[in-house]
């Protein structure tokens, strides 16, 4: 920041917005915190926001003049009508991990940073797992919830970054020290406007990195990569020369290693990684692509990956009832990772539904028919999910469980348990948000839990 005060924005007050402020306050700049939303929430953070000096105002957004940077929520669209008066205003826009980036002291640890369509967050909380094992204060932020603003100046060794393509879109600066993007499916079209600006964001990851870690199984995040002579791939196929892969039932690298031609490390067995499925073992890939450009040694990524813990929600196993495993993936929030959840099981009684947000689930249903022996849709946009399995999955029963009461999951659960025969999954994997019916996907897949454990009761 400048030597002198400026006058600065902060537009919205939730967790980054707030973290900004008191950031920006603590270091002596003017600042104003704009929120539309005057509730009980917004009125405490404000109070705490307003001890340390900054201005809080309540009602619909406008400039204040002499205002030179507006640091904006990651959730606020360009073309809203504060930033597009910022930018003819002459103030620069930028986020809260650009802000953070700005603010990093001399010797501020490295970012380990990483973004993706699905799975960022497993990703980056294994990361942390491994560098912490390897025997750094490491810490996950970004995305994943801790505000990276708070923790650029904190006494840690190296940040493992879960960066949103929101996040990216309003950072211009960044320079991890490598960078990953899991996978590029479509996702947030309606904020980023087409695919190609949803991808070009995520691809900001990769313009600064000292090392590019691309996943050479998905086609967008090859693409992004190729322009770059420092990438390393991972795969779930045998490792080519300045790869990460699999091998038989192990995690192999043969980037990182002094004669990538001829030579590869094992880093770690399939037994090693859980949950286990397919995507979770290149999440796994991922992170120990990251760490190893960290310079973390192998026997750390093993035992980091045995070390973690997995976060609810995320193909997490609830119960097994008359020889039938139920499975929570509420997470599934969007057709590519629902895809990734039906992919890890056989046999398959899916229970979807909710907000499409305009995505295409017609793939999706395709490739998961011949795993499905049946499907129970609930939410918003189960109609079109319906239209999806006559046209790819004709033979599959279908149960269509309408209403928003609270009783509807039991139902679900219900009419899946009907459906399912010994030896099958009922997954709860979506393909849809969560909020025309629950607060969160984290409250959809714990309503889905108790219905399993009311079903599973004597």
């Amino acid at each position: 920041m400048d030597a002198e005060a400026v006058s600065v924005v902060v537009a919205g007050l939730g967790v980054s917005g707030a973290a900004a402020a008191r950031a920006l306050a603590r270091r002596g700049e003017r600042v104003t915190v704009l929120e539309a939303v005057d509730g009980e929430r917004q009125r405490a953070a404000a109070a705490d926001l307003e001890a340390l000096g900054v201005e809080v105002r309540f009602g619909e957004p406008a400039l204040p003049e002499g205002v030179s940077l507006v640091v904006t929520s990651p959730g606020w669209r360009p073309a809203h009508p504060l930033l597009v008066a910022a930018g003819k205003a002459g103030a620069e826009v930028i986020g809260e991990v650009e802000l953070a980036w700005r603010l990093r002291g001399e010797h501020a640890a490295p970012w380990l940073a990483l973004t993706g369509t699905n799975g960022k967050t497993t990703a980056v909380r294994m990361l942390a797992s491994i560098l912490s094992a390897a025997g750094h204060r490491a810490l996950a932020v970004g995305n994943v919830g801790v505000p990276i603003v708070e923790a650029v100046d904190g006494p840690y060794d190296v940040l493992a970054v879960e960066l949103s393509s929101f996040q990216l879109h309003w950072s211009s600066s960044l320079a991890p020290l490598a960078g990953a993007v899991l996978n590029v499916a479509p996702d947030h079209i309606d904020w980023h406007g087409s695919m190609e600006e949803y991808a070009a964001a995520k691809a900001r990851v990769f313009t600064a990195a000292g090392t590019v870690v691309f996943n050479a199984d998905d086609a967008w995040s090859s693409r992004l990569a190729e322009p770059y002579a420092s990438r390393v791939g991972f795969t779930l196929a045998v490792p080519r020369p300045g790869q990460l892969g699999i091998v038989e039932d192990l995690l192999v690298d043969r980037a990182f290693v002094a004669d990538p031609a001829s030579s590869a490390e094992e880093l770690a067995s399939l037994e090693d990684v859980r949950p286990f499925a397919p995507h979770n073992v290149s999440n796994a890939l991922a992170a120990a692509a990251l760490a190893r450009a960290h310079g973390v040694p192998p026997e750390a990524v093993r035992r980091g990956l045995r070390e973690f813990t997995p976060d609810p929600h995320r193909i997490a196993h609830v119960a097994t009832v008359g020889d039938v495993d139920y499975v929570d993936d509420s997470k599934a929030t969007n057709p590519h990772a629902a895809a990734a959840s039906l992919a890890a099981y056989p046999s398959i009684v899916w229970i979807a539904g909710g907000q499409l947000k305009g995505a295409d689930v017609n793939d999706l249903v395709r490739q998961a028919a011949p795993r499905l022996r049946g499907a129970v849709l609930l939410g918003a946009d189960r109609e079109l999910i319906r239209r999806a399995l006559a046209r790819h999955a004709a033979n599959v029963p279908v149960v269509d469980v309408p209403g928003q009461d609270t009783g509807v999951m039991d139902r679900v659960v219900a009419e899946a348990a009907r459906l399912a025969s010994p030896g099958d999954t009922v997954l709860l994997a979506p393909a849809g948000a969560s909020l025309d019916m629950y607060a969160g996907y984290g409250a959809r897949g714990e309503a889905f839990a108790a219905a399993v454990h009311r079903l599973a009761a004597p």
